[in-house]
């Protein structure tokens, strides 16, 4: 099957929070304008073209898994290379999303690159990019003083998708309730 780095299968935080999260992403995240707040479940995905077939399977299965709450109050980050890190908000219990994201698996199971990462699915909301120890340091320090916890009900799961073009934005094409 093919897959497409213009698609991907998303949770979105309600727009309340947006705010706090934003501000953080609009110093540190280099894929600000192009991507919402949001929890990747499957990326890349299918091509819009197919979006049509899978909505029935995706509406079926999503109606069938119970709403859940998740928290975010803490900071982490993937290092990569040469003190080079992506900082990220910790959904917590992360069990949930890794529970949601293994049954919609079931429906398009070639859509699994992001398990294949070193220690497997990590749910994260990317907040940006860091170089340096120290910097990062400092970062997390003024995280642990500033940032206000909040949390909120998953209800929904989320087609996205953009223009080729890299530099075009990512916008919601379906909303998957849940039950």
């Amino acid at each position: 099957m093919t897959k497409v780095y213009s698609t991907a299968v998303v949770i979105i935080p309600p727009k309340d929070f947006w705010v706090a999260i934003q501000d953080i992403r609009k110093e540190y995240d280099r894929n600000f304008h192009r991507w919402m707040p949001h929890i990747t479940l499957m990326y890349p995905f299918r091509p819009q073209s197919e979006f049509k077939s899978l909505e029935h399977s995706f509406l079926t299965l999503c109606k069938s898994i119970k709403s859940f709450e998740i928290s975010f109050s803490k900071i982490k980050q993937f290092y990569h290379s040469k003190q080079n890190y992506t900082l990220w908000l910790a959904p917590e219990p992360d069990s949930l999303i890794i529970n949601l994201q293994s049954k919609l698996l079931a429906i398009t199971p070639d859509c699994n690159d992001i398990n294949l990462f070193q220690g497997g699915f990590k749910p994260h909301l990317s907040v940006g990019q860091i170089k340096g120890n120290q910097k990062l340091t400092n970062f997390k320090k003024k995280f642990q003083e500033t940032w206000i916890p909040f949390k909120f009900k998953v209800k929904s799961v989320y087609f996205i998708a953009r223009e080729k073009l890299k530099s075009s934005r990512f916008e919601i094409t379906n909303e998957f309730l849940m039950k």
